[in-house]
């Protein structure tokens, strides 16, 4: 199956699903090539970035899961490398 490279761009405003969010990332381990996270203390967020290469229903997914999560918002770029 093919697959594509994209960015999810995760924005943490509420601690309270950051356990979930944990959990799903480690589902989708597979198909992480790298995580960043940056604590923004002066606003009482943590912005995360996850590179990822997946096939197109699984970046979907992962990224729906994410959003669907209390306090926490996610947006995917992707590559148009195939």
């Amino acid at each position: 199956m093919d697959t594509r490279i994209a960015v999810i761009g995760i924005i943490v405003e509420s601690e309270e699903s950051v356990e979930e969010l944990n959990k799903i990332l480690h589902d989708y381990r597979e198909y992480i090539i790298g995580r960043m996270g940056v604590p923004y203390k002066k606003r009482g967020i943590n912005i995360i970035s996850i590179a990822i290469d997946a096939p197109q229903d699984k970046i979907s997914a992962l990224s729906g899961k994410i959003g669907k999560l209390p306090g926490i918002s996610a947006k995917t770029a992707y590559s148009s490398i195939c």
